[in-house]
């Protein structure tokens, strides 16, 4: 029977259309074949942060500046970097906790509404992520999903229902670690702050912005006596729905999981 499946002709070897996803993506996202950006437009662009509820329930974090936290070298703390995937059930202090968020997405100059400056590098200082955390033992906060807000330094409470640790856990197709960490870092990519400037090259860029921001995740970690464990495999609509996200405009792109690690003796 005549297969609809359509075929491309590489070298001698016929490699079926669904298989040339990616590679299809990265031709469509060569400057040449791109769309004029809406910034070359003039479209007035999104906002640098993803608007929330005044109303919401807010746990306040201590001031980034204020944080002591020990003395390390660079070079050491880049060789002794690992995943780590098993943790001492000691709680997180909210000092820790604030001193890891703003590691990864603290603000250092806003320049509204065209870009800020953060402590990891984004393409054309767009930082389209958004950062949730789900929180199993941090001292004083109640377990349950949390977003960092990144220009005021503090949480909003998302879902503190119980159950919620095992539906993340469930959602990283049952990475048993995420329910024993501590924390959680679940970040997502409102696309459109970034594809505003760079159109549909903007898929590329969060994606290499994922990268820097959990490399100072491991790093910081490493500095506060915490491991940490990349998370790539996770059922994307079910991540999506967690966060309250649509999955599309919004949706989920990297999660890492962070603990005290185990003395060993």
């Amino acid at each position: 029977m005549y297969s609809l499946i359509k075929y491309f002709i590489i070298s001698e070897h016929p490699i079926p259309y669904m298989e040339q996803i990616g590679r299809t993506f990265m031709e469509q996202t060569r400057y040449e074949n791109l769309p004029s950006a809406d910034q070359q437009m003039g479209v007035t662009p999104p906002p640098l942060e993803k608007p929330y509820p005044a109303d919401g329930e807010f746990i306040m974090l201590p001031a980034a500046d204020s944080l002591s936290v020990p003395s390390v070298d660079l070079r050491d703390a880049i060789r002794i970097r690992q995943s780590v995937r098993r943790y001492e059930q000691t709680p997180l202090s909210r000092e820790d906790l604030s001193y890891l968020l703003w590691s990864t997405q603290g603000i250092r100059e806003i320049a509204d509404p065209y870009f800020t400056k953060r402590t990891v590098p984004s393409a054309g200082g767009r930082h389209a992520f958004e950062t949730y955390i789900l929180i199993n033992r941090v001292d004083g906060v109640k377990p349950g999903i949390y977003r960092y807000l990144a220009f005021s330094h503090r949480l909003l409470a998302i879902d503190t229902s119980s159950g919620i640790t095992d539906r993340v856990m469930s959602a990283c197709l049952g990475q048993a670690f995420v329910r024993s960490s501590a924390v959680t870092f679940i970040w997502s990519c409102s696309i459109y702050r970034m594809s505003w400037r760079y159109s549909e090259r903007a898929y590329r860029l969060v994606h290499l912005d994922a990268g820097h921001v959990c490399q100072n995740l491991y790093l910081t970690a490493e500095q506060i006596g915490c491991g940490t464990c990349a998370i790539g495999a996770f059922d994307d609509e079910e991540m999506a729905r967690i966060i309250g996200a649509d999955g599309v405009s919004e949706f989920v792109i990297y999660l890492a999981t962070v603990g005290k690690k185990r003395v060993i003796e």
